[in-house]
């Protein structure tokens, strides 16, 4: 059974608190150049279905509930317990999904090398969820290797290595397939060039090994050509996985937008997240034609440790910037933009941050710094 959150129309009646900025980046990132024209009724509150999942899971969208009830953002959420050694999403979950088309979600957890399958990956098929964006990027004010690094990785999300069909030919022979379609790779090379476009992005780099899987990868790369063509003010440029992971770590800063098949997206966008500052910082969703779900982007940690967990230490930097993505998607630019600027100036002020980002603060503080930036 689902559990609204605190009532919103208390939150939306409460005043907001006047904008102080502390900062001299404070005052220019809450300046408005253009004025956003809403639609009648784009300010009508909206459902959104959360799924607090494993681990650290509760203590980040924790961190995110706090943060938009602060801010009075018109969203609501319908709460569901969700865990990654059920055997099947719940039937009410998804249907709450298909209600409220948008959906955020603390990490699964799933069993390796045996169990149930993965409800992550159940997800996704049943809501055709086929697009997996991970955005990483330099956050002012947190040192890391490389600079410059801004890189959008868009990963097809519904079929090759994990379509999950798998079987023993003989004892000790095991098949596992990879499935690849001209549909899905074509669609995930639209809509990469298409956000290319869209967010004025100048190249678009397809990943692959079509030097060894000739047919399959050789298909993916096929599609992307094709699709490039109807886009000749964007770069296109392919390049092998293996040597795509040596020039991430060597030289980041050369890539834009990758696209790649399903496996080579979840390894690349969890090395370009430990390049530009680690997971716990990396925002990301999936999103097909009617529904989308905001989660941590990389994979890697999202369901953390326990003692983690126990220290209640999780970082919720990745979640709360996936909210500001979501709330985009829900156009509610001006939440989004005052959540990503909190976030940006708790980071860049240094004081608090959880120990993956060499700090000692605890998952509360960081929340509670930033609502204290909110402005």
């Amino acid at each position: 059974m689902a559990r609204r959150s605190t009532p919103l129309l208390r939150r939306l009646l409460a005043p907001s608190p006047s904008p102080t900025p502390s900062t001299p980046l404070a005052g220019v990132a809450s300046r408005r150049t253009v004025t956003y024209m809403p639609r009648p009724g784009d300010g009508a509150p909206r459902g959104v279905t959360l799924i607090p999942g494993d681990g650290i899971g509760p203590l980040v969208t924790g961190a995110v509930r706090q943060v938009m009830e602060a801010m009075h953002a018109p969203v609501y959420f319908e709460i569901y317990e969700v865990h990654g050694d059920m055997p099947t999403v719940p039937t009410e979950v998804i249907e709450s999904i298909r209600r409220n088309k948008v959906c955020l979600k603390g990490g699964l957890a799933t069993p390796v090398g045996g169990g149930v399958s993965s409800l992550n990956v159940q997800l996704r098929k049943e809501l055709d969820l086929y697009a997996a964006l991970v955005n990483c990027f330099n956050l002012p004010g947190l040192p890391t290797r490389h600079d410059n690094v801004d890189i959008v990785v868009i990963r097809e999300n519904t079929e090759g290595e994990y379509s999950g069909l798998e079987h023993e030919v003989v004892p000790g022979v095991v098949e596992s397939l990879k499935v690849i379609t001209k549909f899905c790779s074509e669609r995930i090379a639209k809509y990469a060039f298409e956000y290319a476009y869209l967010n004025n992005r100048k190249k678009v780099t397809a990943v692959h090994k079509a030097n060894i899987m000739k047919l399959a990868d050789g298909l993916f790369l096929e599609s992307c050509r094709e699709v490039a063509k109807k886009y000749p003010g964007i770069q296109y440029n392919e390049i092998i996985v293996d040597n795509c992971c040596m020039q991430l770590v060597a030289k980041p800063e050369q890539f834009d937008v990758m696209v790649t098949p399903n496996l080579y997206g979840n390894l690349v966008a969890n090395v370009a997240a430990g390049i530009a500052g680690g997971t716990g910082v990396m925002p990301g969703g999936n999103v097909g034609q009617d529904h989308a779900v905001f989660e941590q982007g990389a994979s890697a940690g999202n369901v953390g440790n326990e003692k983690i967990v126990e220290k209640k230490r999780a970082n919720p930097v990745a979640l709360l910037l996936s909210s500001a993505m979501m709330l985009r998607h829900l156009q509610f630019p001006s939440f989004a933009d005052r959540l990503e600027t909190a976030v940006k100036l708790v980071i860049a002020e240094g004081k608090y941050r959880t120990k993956d980002l060499g700090g000692t603060s605890s998952t509360q503080e960081v929340t509670d710094a930033v609502i204290a930036k909110l402005d």
